[in-house]
């Protein structure tokens, strides 16, 4: 809620980081509907990553010409045979809300599309929708029954122009300054959708005792990981474990980022001493 020592500046900002946590985050929400649930640990992400080393060590020739390599469409598409029931729901909700919300707030700040009086005959003129207004790519456009209108461009789209709502971006006089009820309206509907695209990633915070232990001294490794905040893991063992990691604030070794892959490859292939591809 905006209050006296909260500017409406700072609860835009607040929005605009949340809608672009959402959409930097929203293919790999699409990758996930295709893929079993992830077990709680490791995060997705290490997983992915050693996917991409193995496929790295694969026969680059067989690949055709034609392959697309790179990320999905970050469009939500039917999926008739969903993996991930939790990601799709997750996935169906956010989009809904976003565009909800863009429609919201284009009705309440985004100026009607000018029209101007042209002679048609001697002696009679007649309103006129001025084109190049009608479709200035800053404007939001209403569904209707036969056109998808800016919804086509997917969620995307929407958060980036959300943002630019929350942030008071100027474009000429197409847009008033959201009002300030409206105003925490996005920052409260911003701030759930990101918490559920998190959790439904396992990104969400929490702390999960591993069922396997520290692959150089035996140790109970315990995983955190921190809603927008990188993942780690830490060894109970303390100094006298040999993890060629820094230790944290309390002596016990540590693994962050991209240090979890080394760790996880160790965990799986039972590895004293881990191993880089």
């Amino acid at each position: 809620m905006t209050t006296a020592t909260t500017t409406p500046a700072a609860v835009g900002r607040r929005a605009a980081v949340d809608l672009a946590a959402i959409r930097e985050q929203w293919g790999d929400l699409l990758a996930a509907i295709e893929q079993p649930p992830a077990a709680e640990w490791p995060p997705r992400e290490c997983r992915g990553f050693l996917d991409q080393l193995a496929a790295r060590d694969a026969d680059l020739d067989e690949i055709p010409a034609t392959a697309a390599i790179g990320r999905m469409p970050l469009v939500l598409r039917e999926h008739p045979a969903p993996l991930n029931l939790d990601a799709l729901d997750a996935a169906l909700d956010t989009e809904r809300e976003l565009f909800e919300l863009a429609d919201t707030l284009a009705a309440a700040v985004q100026r009607s599309v000018r029209r101007a009086l042209k002679p048609t005959r001697p002696g009679r003129t007649a309103a006129v929708v001025d084109g190049a207004d009608r479709t200035d790519p800053a404007r939001w456009h209403y569904a209707s029954p036969t056109d998808p209108g800016s919804r086509a461009f997917g969620l995307h789209w929407a958060a980036v122009w959300c943002e630019g709502r929350a942030l008071n971006e100027a474009s000429g006089d197409l847009f008033r300054p959201v009002p300030l009820r409206l105003l925490d309206e996005v920052a409260a509907v911003a701030r759930r959708s990101r918490e559920r695209v998190e959790r439904a990633l396992g990104r969400d915070a929490r702390t999960t005792t591993l069922d396997r232990l520290c692959p150089w001294c035996g140790g109970q490794l315990t995983g955190r990981t921190r809603a927008g905040g990188e993942s780690s893991v830490t060894c109970s063992t303390g100094q006298a474990c040999t993890a060629p990691v820094r230790a944290d604030f309390r002596g016990h070794r540590a693994w962050h980022g991209a240090e979890l892959v080394d760790l996880y490859a160790a965990m799986n292939v039972g590895s004293q001493t881990p191993t880089c591809p």
